[in-house]
């Protein structure tokens, strides 16, 4: 076994009592039901759990065997409770809820809903987002499982204060890091994100912002170019949130948005060596108009021209 410092251990302590007050599971009644924390917990397995037995609950819930059975007796004479003899195991009985039993159930589910939607209200979408990512993380350290990590699925939201910054910061180090290209690129990619950000027409340009568990990993923007042109900037999927296919959703929403803003075609301007945008542009429609030999960026780069009839 591990050594664990005391100061870890009385932090694990510290946040238990933050959580169980926090939820509300030291109330006498729990949900302002008239049943305690570990009841509405077999009743929740119960509801659920389609014929399940009591076995089943108590390994699901690690109950003492004699504790539970005392909590089913009372939920039968209450009339909440009904057995079915298993077929399989004589020794077993299927539990399901009576009517009376989902009549006394449902009003709690539906605070325990409400309890928890208002305790991620009070949260930015983002933070929201870190707080599951954390959980699942607790979650599946404790269960022996620390290599599921958090979930992988991705929203995409406005730019909030900060962002912009991010897009810049990230342009520059994932380009540096993976095609070794340097500062000029740094500030063309801050000229187009100050452009955007102090003169956008919300009517006819959008930046898009992808995020996974809390944490920004892609972006791209629609500016105008003329009253009946669009032009694609700036896409850029981190490596972080590579593999969701999120460089196409965000190519996709571009195309989406430009034909609500009643743009004629879509424009872009990308590079020979980025093969996996250009892979996007051409599953969506694009097609190359040109391209030329160019140096930039203390690079030999071949610069191209894509466009998209809407």
């Amino acid at each position: 076994m591990t050594a664990v410092n005391p100061q870890r251990t009385g932090a694990v302590r510290s946040f238990n009592r933050f959580y169980t007050r926090q939820i509300g599971v030291l109330r006498k009644t729990y949900l302002d039901s008239p049943y305690s924390l570990g009841e509405m917990r077999v009743l929740y397995e119960i509801a659920h759990g389609d014929g399940i037995t009591a076995t089943a609950i108590g390994r699901a819930l690690d109950l003492d065997a004699g504790y539970l059975s005392r909590v089913l007796r009372n939920f039968e004479k209450r009339g909440l409770l009904a057995r079915k003899p298993s077929a399989e195991d004589a020794r077993q009985s299927h539990l399901t809820l009576t009517a009376r039993g989902r009549k006394a159930f449902a009003p709690a589910e539906e605070r325990s809903q409400r309890d928890v939607a208002a305790m991620l209200g009070k949260l930015r979408t983002d933070d929201q987002a870190k707080l599951i990512a954390a959980m699942q993380t607790i979650e599946n350290l404790l269960a022996g499982n620390p290599e599921a990590g958090p979930s992988r699925d991705y929203i995409l939201l406005e730019p909030k204060p900060g962002d912009f910054g991010w897009i810049v910061a990230r342009h520059a180090e994932v380009y540096a890091q993976e095609y070794g290209w340097t500062e000029p690129f740094e500030g063309l990619c801050a000229q187009i994100v100050a452009d955007f950000a102090n003169k956008n027409d919300p009517a006819c340009e959008r930046c898009w912002i992808a995020g996974v568990n809390g944490e920004n990993v892609g972006t791209v923007m629609l500016v105008k170019d003329s009253e009946e042109v669009a032009r694609v900037r700036l896409l850029l999927v981190d490596p972080k949130g590579r593999g969701l296919g999120l460089g196409a959703r965000l190519v996709d929403e571009c195309v989406r948005f430009a034909r609500q803003a009643g743009y004629k075609k879509i424009t872009l301007w990308t590079h020979s060596i980025l093969t996996a945008a250009r892979h996007i542009y051409e599953k969506a429609g694009f097609t190359l108009s040109s391209s030329e030999k160019r140096h930039s960026w203390s690079k030999d780069v071949v610069a191209e021209y894509w466009d998209l009839t809407l």
